[in-house]
């Protein structure tokens, strides 16, 4: 079985509400954009996910904006 050691786990970065910079856990997502039921498969984005470990504030950003 794999072990994951947590310092190499953790990401810090600033966050906006605690205001200093905090462990963060990082994701990525694929998120669909359209709001209609058709074609939906067309308007999957992926998405990099933070949540603040101190404060729980979550921020998406997408990841193909050019």
């Amino acid at each position: 079985m794999a072990t994951q050691n947590s310092t190499f786990a953790e990401t810090t970065e600033i966050c906006e509400r605690c205001d200093e910079s905090t462990p963060h856990d990082v994701t990525i997502e694929i998120q669909t954009e359209s709001k209609k039921q058709e074609n939906t498969e067309f308007s999957r984005e992926p998405y990099r996910v933070t949540e603040c470990m101190e404060c729980g504030e979550t921020t998406a950003k997408r990841m193909n904006d050019a």
